[in-house]
């Protein structure tokens, strides 16, 4: 294994400037032990040639199990244990959890210590699809909320304090309230608020900030889920702040969490096989943005701004911006242009080779982050220069089928009549989608990015529903969920 001894234990740092688990993963390759645990590549010795071509040696070296020293993540004393403490100390909360199996995970622990079969909990109806899952394991009834729309745009606003007030008044009897924010538009909710009406009557509020965890390095930007006061939140670091796909944080603060209940429903939805590769990553993000992370940040906000300013000079571009977004979050249209959301994306990868994040109908996500460069923000902005000249701007343009478009799926009311638990574990037959009215969902149909339902388990399919489906079948809209992706035919419960 290749090294540089000086980075690692030798030049342990103290507090923040500590990489412990990183440490004892170095420590223990370098003393080149016989090896005779899982997993079965030793050290890279017996990875294939083009798999190890790809990905490099060291990778390997680090992708061990619980050896000695290594700890053990789910009974987690030693070197995971001060590494999920700094992460804790370093975001502000009371204890965090290392999370392997991606913010899925998180939440569906969240619900589970939270919520016992047939308890009430108050959801915003844009959570993620893994929302879905939590509540058919905890067997939780859902109670929806709608977020707040935004006069002009075509996506979904953020939930108020006072929608969550009303929604409690009418059910007193929910045990916790669940948010995402930001959602994946980049769309915050005044946390802080919402966080007050929850305590006022003794309810956790749980926080989906699977696209937040770079907030609490910025200044002058929507305060993050824990500053406000949320007592669970699930945090992708991956996704902003420069972990490995699939690593996560789980953070609890306060006294109306049962810690030992947290620790156990962890133990139900995590691997016991955890990744000391997706673990170690975590462990050098924590440290990078304990370091620089406002300066990364502060990169990140200068290239984020100068791509919205640049966009807005385009004739036919429309920027979405608003106080309380994302400022890395980039969401534009080209719609008055005759383009739409997925037609862009397209456009701009087989143009440029430019891949962003999200499209639905109407709008683009591009996530700007400190790893981009201005060179990269001016080819975007090249290629939607001469995808706009091409099309040419109209103000007849036919509108846009907007079925896809967040805010569209969000104005349907969800009618529910059984819990997602007891649709899932019903019995399910296959029924051509245009007979399925006034029939029960027997399975979730999800567009994907960004994962938010159009149809719950165990709610009625309506006119308007149908409708919906019909349109994003006919958009062709990639779908989680369905048996039938195809969307020709949906389950019911029989």
């Amino acid at each position: 294994m290749t090294s540089d001894k000086t980075l690692f234990r030798e030049n342990a740092g103290t507090g923040q400037d500590a990489v412990p688990l990183l440490d004892a993963l170095r420590e223990f390759a370098s003393a080149g032990p016989a090896y005779f645990r899982i997993p079965a590549h030793r050290f890279s010795r017996g990875v294939d040639e083009c798999l190890l071509h790809l990905l490099g040696e060291n990778v390997f070296c680090a992708d061990l199990t619980e050896a000695e020293g290594l700890d053990d993540l789910h009974a987690a004393s030693g070197v995971i244990a001060e590494a999920e403490k700094l992460a804790a100390q370093l975001w502000g909360s009371e204890e965090c959890h290392f999370l392997i199996n991606g913010s899925t995970c998180g939440n569906e622990a969240m619900l589970l210590a939270c919520l016992k079969p047939g308890e009430k909990i108050l959801l915003a109806r844009n959570v993620h699809k893994s929302v879905l899952m939590g509540l058919i394991l905890s067997g939780a009834v859902p109670v929806w909320i709608q977020p707040e729309e935004i006069p002009g745009e075509e996506l979904e606003g953020p939930v108020s304090a006072e929608t969550v007030r009303r929604a409690l008044c009418a059910e007193p009897e929910c045990r916790a309230v669940m948010l995402v924010s930001p959602t994946y538009y980049g769309v915050c909710s005044p946390l802080d608020e919402i966080a007050e009406v929850c305590h006022a009557r003794q309810i956790p509020l749980l926080v989906d900030e699977a696209h937040g965890s770079h907030l609490y390095f910025m200044d002058d930007v929507p305060v993050g889920a824990l500053k406000a006061g949320a007592d669970l939140v699930v945090q992708s670091v991956h996704k902003t702040g420069g972990s490995m796909t699939q690593s996560s944080l789980l953070h609890v603060q306060g006294d109306r969490i049962d810690r030992n209940r947290l620790r156990e429903s962890l133990a139900l939805v995590m691997s016991t096989s955890p990744s000391y590769v997706l673990m170690a990553s975590l462990d050098g993000a924590r440290h990078q943005l304990a370091m620089n992370g406002r300066e990364l940040m502060q990169d990140a906000g200068r290239l984020a701004a100068l791509c919205r300013k640049k966009l807005k000079e385009i004739p036919g571009i429309r920027v979405f911006e608003n106080a309380f977004c994302d400022p890395l979050r980039v969401v534009f249209s080209a719609v008055a242009c005759g383009i739409s959301g997925t037609h862009l994306q397209d456009l701009l990868f087989r143009k440029s080779r430019i891949s962003l994040e999200l499209s639905d109908s109407v709008y683009v996500t591009a996530v700007i982050t400190w790893g981009n460069t201005e060179e990269e923000i001016n080819r975007l902005i090249n290629t939607v220069r001469e995808a706009a000249v091409e099309a040419g701007v109209s103000e007849n343009r036919k509108e846009f089928d907007a079925a896809a478009s967040a805010k569209e799926i969000l104005r349907i009311r969800p009618n529910v009549v059984c819990t997602p638990g007891r649709a899932w574990n019903g019995d399910k037959i296959p029924l051509l989608l245009e007979s399925c009215i006034g029939k029960t969902a027997a399975e979730g149909v999800i567009p994907y990015p960004p994962g938010v339902p159009v149809l719950y388990p165990g709610e009625r399919i309506t006119e308007e529903v149908l409708g919906q489906l019909l349109r994003l079948r006919e958009a062709h809209v990639p779908l989680h969920g369905p048996a039938d992706p195809s969307l020709r035919a949906l389950r019911i419960l029989s």
